[in-house]
């Protein structure tokens, strides 16, 4: 299952005519349309959360900071009251481990023999030798944090925001806002970066201060709320440090589909299929998309893959994110419900204390497993 989704939960209450908006904001694959990007691949659709957010929403394209509204989002008679929202982090790095396994298979490619860099047995382009000397510019300190196009992404989110919202984002409700984040530097990093983005929005031309000396101040660390898996014992000892809570992911990395990819790739690499594993196909699946995502250029490592492939790829990433964080297990779900709860009683409080929350966080997943099982839901188109 996708990481991301576009689901909206509603609370109304007809009596006072105002309408309190829990936005689930996060990367998704809703409407994944053909951008008009030059750099762009075929495999876009198939990434998962590995995807480029203007893949998941091509509207961002041609305008970026311009918001857009669903018709039906807002009637006439209603007045939002609050806003809160889960939104997931902006743009990263690979992780170290993805980026050591990267290094792994440039060191690979690089060490093979003389006779298997020149043309393929067709004389056709040797993707092998194209991608031995395609610079491997990650590193390790990179490790997951945010690059400058992910500060864009929250900067140009909060303006969106402000420009769907008016009422709710006025100078003077400024200090009502309050911004909670894991402590992952990621999602701090996107947390300031929203704020500077309310900066822009507020201060168009002005440089931005410290966050921690704006008005509604930094965003708040808070690792129990948004990390709630990690302080859930149950979640830890059933699936986190389960050995065996995964098998069924293990047995589709060694099972037909996944074998033919690796026989396949390895004949295209031209290096020994023994040397290469599920793992270190799926890295490279990826390393198309991070390429595309932070540099905006169509990598050799897109041409490895076809569309059939993408597909079996896809799959066995849906398959992990099922079993640890989907409905494979109980306690994906209901490790959240502090969150959840946690966003309710801000909701139940809406009219009475008009005070907007937002959170910021990478841990949606268990949360929409949470409401599509217990709760009713709509897509955000």
């Amino acid at each position: 299952m996708p990481c991301g989704a576009c689901n909206s939960l509603r609370l109304s209450s007809a009596p006072a005519g105002v309408l309190a908006l829990a936005l689930l904001s996060s990367l998704s694959r809703c409407s994944l349309l053909e951008p008009k990007d030059p750099a762009v691949s075929v495999l876009s659709p198939y990434f998962g959360t590995k995807s480029r957010y203007e893949d998941a929403n091509p509207g961002l394209l041609p305008d970026p900071e311009a918001p857009r509204r669903d018709p039906e989002l807002l009637e006439e008679t209603c007045t939002p009251v609050q806003l809160v929202a889960l939104i997931r982090h902006g743009t990263r790095y690979p992780t170290a481990k993805q980026i050591r396994k990267l290094r792994q298979l440039h060191t690979l490619l690089q060490a093979r023999g003389p006779g298997e860099k020149g043309a393929d047995a067709t004389g056709g382009r040797n993707l092998g030798a194209a991608l031995a000397n395609w610079p491997l510019w990650y590193k390790d300190w990179m490790d997951g944090q945010l690059v400058e196009k992910g500060r864009e992404d929250m900067r140009q989110l909060a303006l969106r925001l402000a420009s769907l919202f008016p009422a709710l984002f006025s100078r003077e409700n400024l200090d009502r806002l309050q911004l909670v984040t894991s402590s992952k530097h990621r999602c701090v990093e996107s947390g300031a970066a929203f704020l500077k983005g309310l900066w822009q929005h507020y201060h168009p031309g002005v440089p931005p201060p410290d966050v921690a000396d704006m008005e509604c101040g930094p965003p708040r660390i808070n690792d129990k709320l948004m990390r709630f898996f990690d302080h859930c014992e149950k979640f830890l000892t059933e699936v986190e440090r389960n050995d065996t809570a995964l098998y069924h992911v293990e047995a589709f990395k060694t099972g037909p589909e996944m074998q033919n990819i690796l026989r396949k790739v390895a004949a295209i690499l031209q290096v020994p299929v023994s040397n290469l594993n599920a793992d270190l196909i799926q890295v490279a699946f990826f390393t198309c998309s991070f390429d595309l995502a932070i540099k905006g250029v169509k990598s050799p490592w897109c041409d490895v893959f076809d569309t059939d492939d993408a597909k079996v790829l896809e799959y066995l990433n849906d398959l992990k994110q099922y079993w640890k964080r989907g409905y494979g297990y109980t306690i994906n779900s209901r490790s959240s419900c502090i969150l959840f709860q946690d966003i309710f009683q801000h909701l139940d409080k809406a009219v009475e204390q008009k005070k907007r929350v937002s959170h910021i966080c990478g841990s949606l997943c268990y949360l929409f497993v949470y409401l599509h099982k217990y709760g009713d839901y709509m897509d955000l188109v």
